[in-house]
């Protein structure tokens, strides 16, 4: 059988969502605790009502600038939730939300 070489072209681009959030006040963090999608901004700045449910991709939170690890959290459609992690936000904290979604084409 004769050797033959396979090539394969795969495209991968990326798609970005941003919310943004300046805490008014301090927040207290337990496991468990939430942020509406509400309490967000998106891109325009206008209130979020709905965080994107990615499927091929990934979320990313960063707090005050910070990327946060990703099972300190989890994002569903309506908020944020805080997993296994306790402490206090301070109040004028910027807390940024990034969904990125992968589409592929062959």
């Amino acid at each position: 059988m004769a050797l033959s070489i396979i090539n394969i072209h795969v495209n991968v681009t990326a798609s970005s969502t941003r919310f943004f959030n300046i805490l008014t006040a301090n927040l207290a963090v337990t496991d468990g605790s939430t942020i509406p999608v509400g309490n967000f901004l998106d891109d325009s700045g206008s209130a979020a009502t709905a965080f994107p449910i990615v499927v091929n991709g990934y979320y990313n939170f960063y707090i005050n600038g910070v990327l946060q690890e990703s099972d300190s959290y989890t994002v569903s459609a309506t908020e944020l939730t805080f997993n296994g992690v306790t402490g206090t936000i301070g109040a004028g904290t910027p807390l940024v939300i990034e969904a990125v979604e992968l589409t592929t084409v062959t």
